[in-house]
């Protein structure tokens, strides 16, 4: 005899770029308000490409050769990504460096 299980009832994906139909869409900038007030729009590349790979501001930062400070100050916008670096980062993220600059 087969017992009786009780089933959840299936929810609507909780993804915030879902877009119901007759809502519109909004720029990604509104979406992410506080995270570019916190870091800058590179910043957040930065961390995203970083968080992407995995990796850990002082492991990222000991695979490019720089401190682990440098890293959080390019995070939040204090210290500009110069070309040369965009290139190491570039590298060690596996992403094209234009996008640091």
């Amino acid at each position: 005899m087969s017992a009786h299980t009780k089933r959840h009832p299936t929810r609507e994906p909780l993804c915030p770029t879902h877009v119901k139909e007759g809502q519109k869409s909004i720029p990604w900038r509104n979406a992410f308000k506080k995270g570019i007030e916190e870091f800058s729009e590179i910043g957040l590349v930065l961390k995203g490409g970083r968080s992407k790979a995995g990796l850990t501001q002082k492991q990222l930062a000991e695979k490019i050769g720089i401190k682990t400070h440098h890293i959080s100050e390019m995070e939040h916008g204090k210290r500009p990504i110069g070309k040369k670096m965009a290139h190491r980062l570039a590298e060690v993220l596996n992403v094209d460096y234009r996008v640091f600059l």
